[in-house]
């Protein structure tokens, strides 16, 4: 174990190249542009520099069906050219690892204010019925720990599995321990090896179905149930409890960074596996009279909770890339105040 001082961009791309990464190929985009420029000089990882993120995600769809662990990172803008291939992947059952840097938008938005707007995008950016894996560490220890993760889930699945970040974890430098995790290793031979047939259409084995609504069913629910097993192995949160407070409060990223300093007035909640959700917060959920989602958006995470709970969900939303922690501290008293 080795302590280093490294960005929260770097330390993906670090944990990547020891999780086993063979093949990386992005789009420049900020804040997500250190992840190519730390594995430029890496001997063992072939790279492509790609002329955007339509032509990135299908380098790496290739790439790993043709042996080799691959990613690809982004911010918002180019994870939203991604999505199309992104659910190809999921019909092919590909292992991949995509990292999406957050930042303001929609659009080109802010460049390169924080924020946290592509959690809906993570689970129904691509169309069609998928069940994606989608972590969000809120620290630099956190993004090494999780890309292993990541790349481990998504051979285990053999699925897109997404890591979430955004400009200020992204760009945070701390002091972290490099300690070693396990590795999965990949199980499919690789494209030229066999006779596999893969398809973007409703397929049962290698053979097109694409007229029998039974085989489309299975296969949906094939799709569901893997995802939902090897998500269990990776059942990341953060619960901090406090029985003198009735409201729970839940926050995830660079925000449940500030949320820390609310502790002593709310317990908290921090999802790392923020998809599929994890079931442990309906009994977490279930000790509180009130629960509040804060995020910087204008209110996503917080109909997922609230469908998951089948219960109210408040919001606060927090915009604009700017955390100040006395804004957030005048919501919280107004929300107290209020309900």
């Amino acid at each position: 174990m080795t302590k280093i001082l490294l960005q929260g961009n770097q330390a993906i791309a670090q944990a990547a190249v020891k999780a086993g990464l063979g093949f990386y190929a992005g789009y420049p985009i900020t804040p997500a542009s250190e992840i190519l420029h730390e594995l430029v000089d890496k001997k063992t990882v072939k790279l492509l520099q790609m002329e955007d993120e339509i032509a990135s995600i299908n380098a790496i769809i290739g790439a790993s069906l043709a042996g080799a662990k691959s990613m690809t990172a982004t911010s918002g803008p180019g994870f939203s050219l991604m999505q199309e291939s992104i659910g190809l992947a999921h019909m092919m059952e590909v292992p991949l690892v995509i990292v999406n840097v957050q930042r303001v938008g929609p659009s080109t938005g802010m460049p390169t204010l924080p924020a946290q707007g592509d959690v809906m995008q993570c689970k129904y950016g691509s169309h069609g019925d998928y069940f994606p894996i989608v972590f969000y560490p809120n620290s630099v220890d956190e993004l090494y720990q999780y890309t292993f993760h990541a790349f481990n889930a998504a051979e285990e699945s053999l699925s897109p599995v997404i890591l979430l970040s955004d400009g200020y974890v992204g760009h945070l430098y701390e002091t972290i321990e490099t300690k070693e995790y396990e590795i999965s290793k990949r199980t499919l031979p690789p494209l030229g090896t066999s006779n596999r047939h893969f398809t973007g259409l409703t397929h049962e084995g290698s053979l097109p179905a694409t007229s029998d609504p039974e085989i489309h069913r299975k296969f949906i629910k094939h799709l569901e149930k893997k995802q939902k097993k090897v998500a269990k192995k990776y059942n990341g949160y953060e619960y901090i409890e406090n029985a003198s407070s009735d409201t729970l409060l839940i926050a995830y990223g660079a925000l449940s960074r500030v949320s820390y300093h609310f502790k002593d007035d709310f317990a908290i909640y921090r999802p790392v596996r923020i998809f599929p959700m994890v079931e442990d917060i309906k009994e977490i959920a279930g000790q509180y009279k009130k629960i509040v989602v804060m995020e910087m958006n204008a209110g996503q995470y917080v109909n997922e909770v609230e469908r998951m709970l089948h219960r109210k969900v408040h919001l606060i939303s927090i915009l604009g890339g700017k955390i100040d922690l006395q804004e957030i501290w005048t919501k919280l008293r107004r929300f107290r105040r209020d309900t």
